[in-house]
């Protein structure tokens, strides 16, 4: 049975733990705030580029440019994972890392391979122990405020090695935000550029469609696809990093959470435990007096 001073000592430890909790839990707060209204300002920005991208490459045809055009044979397969650097955020790194693994084991083949590109120490460090071959790494860049250029950067290698044969296909994978309380990891293929889902109409939105009226360009729709093609692949990037930015911080709010709610319950139960403790040694000392004095008077 556990004296005394070893059940306060572990009072004394649960309860700087849950001081280191409860101070995670508020920077995580302050931090998805922050996260969360450069995510939300950016979606419009991404879905109305989505839209007139879809809308010129429908016009222009599917040779308007070679990264429209999907490759006869999948043999080379690029995917970029993002996850982030440190831990503490429960489930979140392990549910990215086996998003991953299904969609390598789906696309598994005699013939092909597979190489990673990781944004986030937790990818890297899953691909070292998994032995796949990593293109890039980008450390520090999850979790912090995320500039464009750094998807700039990296989707411009992606496109480049699309156009010159290294890969048939890049993928993404990512932590889609849709609340504090859950992130759903996603696959997004980035190249070839998938075609714009359209959306099922009525025949009355068929005839409003109509009278739509088509984008003006100037130049011609293939000039801009030539240049809007590449950047799409940089802004579909971007948005992944800010989504997978944002879940971090709610993943590792809602885990200090829980973790808070636990160190008050061991709390407890040790508080619980001391009592009794506390109370038995109370009461064995009585009986030692009592017994003493039983002893004197006989």
């Amino acid at each position: 049975m556990p004296t005394l001073k070893d059940v306060q000592l572990k009072i004394q430890a649960v309860s700087k733990t849950k001081q280191i909790t409860k101070a995670m839990n508020m920077v995580a707060t302050s931090r998805l705030r922050g996260s969360q209204r450069a995510m939300e300002a950016f979606r419009p920005y991404a879905l109305k580029f989505a839209e007139v991208l879809g809308s010129l490459a429908e016009s222009a045809g599917e040779d308007a440019s070679p990264l429209l055009i999907p490759r006869e044979e999948v043999k080379k397969i690029h995917i970029v994972i993002c996850t982030s650097d440190r831990g503490l955020c429960g489930g979140f790194n392990l549910n990215l890392t086996a998003k991953a693994k299904a969609l390598m084991d789906r696309k598994a083949g005699a013939d092909v391979s597979f190489s990673i590109t990781a944004f986030g120490k937790r990818g890297r460090d899953w691909c070292r122990k998994k032995k796949l071959p990593m293109t890039d790494e980008y450390i520090g860049i999850v979790g912090t405020n995320i500039g464009f250029g750094t998807a700039s950067v990296a989707g411009r290698k992606l496109v480049d090695g699309f156009l010159a044969g290294e890969y048939d296909e890049v993928y993404l994978v990512y932590a889609e935000f849709q609340s504090t309380s859950r992130q759903v990891p996603m696959v997004q293929q980035l190249l070839p550029i998938p075609p714009i889902e359209k959306e099922e109409t009525t025949d009355i939105d068929e005839a409003v469609s109509e009278y739509r009226a088509e984008h003006i360009c100037e130049p011609s729709a293939e000039g801009l696809l030539a240049d809007l093609l590449p950047r799409s692949v940089m802004v579909q990037l971007y948005r992944g990093l800010l989504e997978t930015s944002t879940s971090e911080h709610a993943a590792r709010m809602m885990a200090m959470d829980n973790a808070t709610k636990a160190c008050n319950d061991m709390i407890e139960s040790l508080t619980l435990a001391y009592n009794k403790a506390r109370q038995a040694a109370i009461t064995l000392d009585l009986m030692d007096i009592v017994s003493g004095a039983e002893a004197l008077k006989g």
